[in-house]
């Protein structure tokens, strides 16, 4: 596991899965360790995977500044990587709020950037917020659930602000609630800077218009692939996402929710492998 130092000298971890062409991966949460990613459903069989435990999580020391939290000062943790590795330009994959500091990479650093894969990746960063009715209705499509009677109201309370977070309604955030997920879903909470996440998103960390311009000139091949049944991005506004991107392609994954590699291994390391390939 390389540790490399950021610019302010934070001590970063860096976890190496699998052989093959480098591929960068930044986690969501936001602010959760890249232990929960796995081998991203298989794809460390094509790829070698560098995932990046952001400053505060997982093996990556704590900052002094708190601040640094914020996910545009986060950028410069993902160029010293990039450093770190001697890498000229790189392969990036981003999941969930992690995609809102790769577009955010992409647009400071558009040169350093070969291909580009956000994977359920809300975007925060070009202004473009899921809603309280996207959630839900993404959640009505799981109505034939025999945990949904119990899970949708608790759900619409906690999306309304009269309710408290509940985990009956974590269920929504999986294609398929087994055991696989279940395991998964219980470990976040260990997993996470709660800290950190809430300082991710802070007043500043985003300017839209900005960063919609700069990516307007980004020229990379940049893959946006949504859950059919995610709520965070539901699949139009994941496709709206795309749309700023000059190279961008969408993709729906069936019957996938927020994490579409436990849901359908198989499909999701063949649509992501087969973009990255594109490019070699």
């Amino acid at each position: 596991m390389p540790i490399f130092s950021a610019p302010d000298g934070t001590g970063l971890a860096c976890h190496v899965r699998g052989e093959g062409e480098p591929l960068v991966v930044l986690p969501g949460g936001p602010m959760r360790a890249t232990a929960y990613l796995g081998n991203l459903g298989g794809l460390d069989a094509h790829h070698r995977l560098l995932l990046l435990d952001l400053r505060g999580t997982g093996q990556s020391e704590v900052p002094a500044d708190p601040a640094t939290y914020r996910c545009d000062r986060l950028v410069d943790d993902v160029e010293a990587l990039r450093c770190h590795l001697g890498l000229e330009r790189m392969d990036v994959l981003a999941h969930s709020a992690g995609g809102s500091l790769a577009m955010l990479y992409a647009a400071r650093y558009p040169d350093r950037v070969g291909r580009l894969a956000l994977i359920t990746a809300t975007p925060w960063a070009l202004g473009l917020p899921a809603t309280a009715e996207d959630r839900l209705t993404a959640a009505r499509l799981r109505a034939s659930e025999p945990w949904f009677a119990d899970a949708f109201p608790a759900f619409e309370a906690w999306l309304s602000g009269t309710g408290d977070f509940d985990p009956v309604f974590v269920p929504f955030f999986y294609g398929r609630w087994d055991d696989t997920a279940r395991a998964h879903a219980g470990r976040e909470e260990d997993e996470t800077n709660d800290d950190a996440a809430d300082r991710y998103g802070a007043d500043g960390a985003y300017d839209p218009d900005a960063t919609l311009s700069a990516l307007a000139r980004f020229t990379a091949p940049v893959l946006v692939l949504a859950g059919e049944v995610d709520g965070g991005p539901r699949p139009g506004l994941a496709r709206r996402a795309a749309e700023a991107f000059p190279s961008g392609e969408f993709a729906m994954q069936p019957g996938a929710g927020h994490y579409p590699w436990l849901d359908d291994p198989d499909w999701f390391v063949g649509r992501v492998a087969g973009f990255l390939r594109a490019g070699n």
